[in-house]
């Protein structure tokens, strides 16, 4: 801390909150830095005790931060974006539970008996999950006759069945709140061709609350790791696909292409174009991705304040 009265440190935590949002215990200004300072870090002794080496990299940091070396602004998460990233953490968790689920009923009917296969052979996925729902109704009263394997079977199969019905309605409960939010909030996203609800919930997540934090359309290629690399060697100059980034952003930006490549004419007469050049599908598809990041680039700083959902 300075004579100001600032903070300058990486990110502290004070009950599990953020000291940069505000602390009754700390009354000053603090300043969330995101990164250590990698010139300083690396100065430090190799076998340095864990308090020594935090203090150290704070101490680092700060430094870094008020001599001005650090100018990054952390993403705020007191707005609508920050409601979506709850949603989407909400559908990522049952979506997997889901797949769980479903995975775990296919491998119940591999091994059930041969009667209970034949029972629900040649059923869609929809038509099996209701046929095997009712199965656990049999959970209360036992059936004269049937054996207790294949009882225990079916039932298996039903609780399955209504855990699978309940995760797909909570994923349709997300995505319609998804939907209402990215409508009221950032509905310029939605006119983009290859852009739907989800893909643009994931491009805010990537951006944050404050669009301005990012100063140009390369930044936001960095950050999506879409930015080309050199690697030039002698007389040889090409750029290679850059590995780093948030890669979840940089899925999104990856089928927006490929859903472009299909839909698009302007898209597709490009490709067309560029293998003619002699450029790889790959090179081709780093370009169209980088050039997909600029348009998004100047849609996502747009985003309304508008009521939140």
């Amino acid at each position: 801390m300075d004579d100001s009265g600032l903070d300058a440190g990486p990110r502290c935590l004070w009950c599990g909150e953020p000291l940069g949002e505000g602390s009754p215990r700390h009354p000053y200004c603090a300043r969330p830095c995101l990164c250590r300072d990698r010139a300083y870090r690396d100065r430090r002794p190799a076998k340095a005790a864990m308090p020594g080496r935090l203090a150290l990299a704070r101490a680092n940091a700060a430094r870094a931060v008020l001599s001005g070396r650090v100018r990054a602004r952390a993403k705020a998460g007191d707005g609508p974006v920050q409601i979506a990233r709850m949603h989407k953490l909400t559908k990522a968790s049952a979506l997997k539970a889901r797949t769980q689920a479903i995975n775990q009923l296919k491998s119940v009917l591999v091994t059930a008996d041969p009667a209970l296969r034949e029972e629900l052979a040649g059923l869609g996925n929809a038509e099996l999950f209701r046929t095997c729902a009712r199965f656990a109704d049999m959970s209360g009263h036992e059936e004269g006759g049937e054996e207790p394997v294949l009882r225990a079977t079916r039932i298996t199969l039903g609780l399955l069945a209504q855990r699978i019905g309940r995760l797909s309605e909570q994923i349709r409960n997300v995505d319609a709140r998804l939907t209402r939010l990215v409508e009221c909030h950032a509905p310029q996203l939605l006119d983009v061709v290859g852009i739907g609800p989800d893909t643009a919930v994931a491009l805010l997540i990537t951006v944050g609350d404050n669009p301005e934090r990012l100063d140009s359309e390369a930044s936001f290629a960095a950050l999506c790791g879409v930015s080309p690399v050199e690697r030039s060697s002698g007389r040889r100059q090409f750029r290679r696909l850059n590995r780093g980034g948030d890669r979840q952003a940089n899925a999104v930006l990856h089928r927006i292409v490929f859903t472009r490549l299909r839909v698009d004419p302007r898209t597709r007469d490009y490709y067309e174009r560029r293998i003619k050049e002699g450029k790889t599908r790959r090179e081709i598809v780093r370009c169209l991705k980088r050039y997909a990041a600029r348009e998004v680039f100047h849609l996502v700083r747009q985003l309304q304040p508008g009521p939140r959902s």
